[in-house]
């Protein structure tokens, strides 16, 4: 659910007042959380890469017919690594700003553009709003 105007206004208000009361807090905190989160995500990715071989050897080297054993292995080995691989592309750099619901690709402009569009969207949503309930 997206936040209205007025509450992206007070939240606008309240960085500005976070960065002009004390811009080394504000710049420590900027994408940490999220940085912090990906960072762990990756590390249990791998743990579970690890994990997925221990099963695709076990299956391999096991007596009978154990196949279905490697197969589970290798996928999770597959599922693991595509975690690793997005969570590492999704974690901002040390001082960069977070990007929300971009695509790891895309470009600065092109991440401004769309949301500039997307607030126009939410200007033109609004003022109809409005006037459907002031008639």
């Amino acid at each position: 659910m997206p936040l209205s105007e007025h509450e992206q206004r007070m939240l606008e208000q309240m960085e500005r007042a976070l960065y002009a009361e004390d811009p080394k807090f504000a710049t420590a905190l900027e994408g940490s959380g999220l940085r912090t989160y990906t960072r762990r995500r990756v590390y249990q990715a791998v743990a579970g890469f690890l994990v997925g071989i221990a099963l695709l050897m076990t299956g391999m080297v096991a007596q009978g017919n154990l196949i279905w054993i490697s197969v589970v292995g290798f996928l999770v080995m597959l599922g693991c690594a595509v975690l690793a691989v997005t969570g590492w592309r999704k974690a901002p750099k040390p001082g960069e700003q977070p990007v929300s619901g971009s695509a790891g690709g895309s470009g600065r402009g092109h991440n401004r553009q769309r949301r500039s569009m997307m607030n126009r969207i939410e200007q033109r949503w609004q003022r109809r709003r409005d006037e459907q309930q002031g008639h």
